[in-house]
Formats: structure tokens, sequence, C-alpha cells
């Protein structure tokens, strides 16, 4: 996790972009953490990849609209209880590939011997009711490039 912050960080400096890092180890902490968000005037947020987030991601996208702070996700399921948007790997192609990977454990080859594989497939989902709400306008060539929009 640290190393994706860090990546972040890196490419935000790129881009002339100052970072807010606010981060939820609990489920009472995720409200704080918007409330960081909202003090330090960010205008957008980016989810990573959590257990915690996706256990609570009703309640993230809530705070997302209720802060009308644009959040873009790596998970597909956050656009569909009201999260702006998701971007990332293809869950269906990853279960695919953890499929294949125990198959090979299971005919005997060593786990540490198997490459490590990334992903390939990458979706993009977008939720337009959100962005309404939000009073963002997405461009059409976003929508078409998108897997899937909800409306």
């Amino acid at each position: 996790m640290l190393r994706r912050i860090t990546e972040v960080q890196i490419a935000a400096k790129r881009l002339g972009l100052e970072l807010t890092v606010a981060s939820a180890g609990a489920e009472d902490a995720i409200d704080k953490a918007f409330d960081t968000l909202v003090r330090e005037q960010a205008r957008a947020v980016l989810i990573g990849a959590d257990p915690l987030f996706t256990a609570y991601r009703e309640r993230v996208a809530l705070l997302a609209e209720r802060h009308r702070l644009p959040t873009i996700f790596i998970q597909r399921e956050f656009p569909k209880v009201g999260g702006l948007m998701s971007y990332g790997p293809d869950q269906t192609d990853a279960h695919r590939q953890t499929g294949a990977y125990a198959g090979r454990i299971l005919r005997g080859e060593k786990p540490a011997a198997l490459p490590v594989v990334q992903p390939t497939r990458f979706q993009l989902v977008i939720n337009l009711k959100t962005a309404k709400a939000l009073g963002i306008d997405v461009p059409p060539t976003l929508l078409a490039r998108a897997d899937e929009v909800i409306e």
C-alpha cells in the first residue's frame, strides 16, 4: 500500500498537483478521512483497493457525494452503489488467472516458480447520476470508452 501511495505522490508531483493522503484503518476513521480531505480542500479523491473501503463502499460513496468530491475507485462495485467512476483490473479476468495458478500448483508446479502476471484488461465504469449530482459533464469521448455507464 505504501508503495502505491509513493507512486501516486510521484505522479502528482510530475503533474504539478498537491496530494493529500488521508487513510482509514477502521470503520470510524472513514468519516475522519473525509473530514481531512474537506479541510485540506481536496478537489478529487482516488480510493485504492482496500477491504475496509470495499466493506463500507456505500458509506464511502455517500460521503464523497455529500462532500461533493469527485471520486475514482479501482473496483467497479463503487459506481454501482453511487460512486462517480472506477477504473481498474477486470476482476473476472483476475479470477480466471487465479484459477489457472491453482491448476498449475495442483499439477505440481512450485508456487515460487510461477511468473507474476500483471493485469492486461481494465474496466472503466461511470455513474452518470452521480456525475450529474456533482455538476460534472462527462465528455462523450470518455463515455464512449467506458465499459459500463450507469444512468
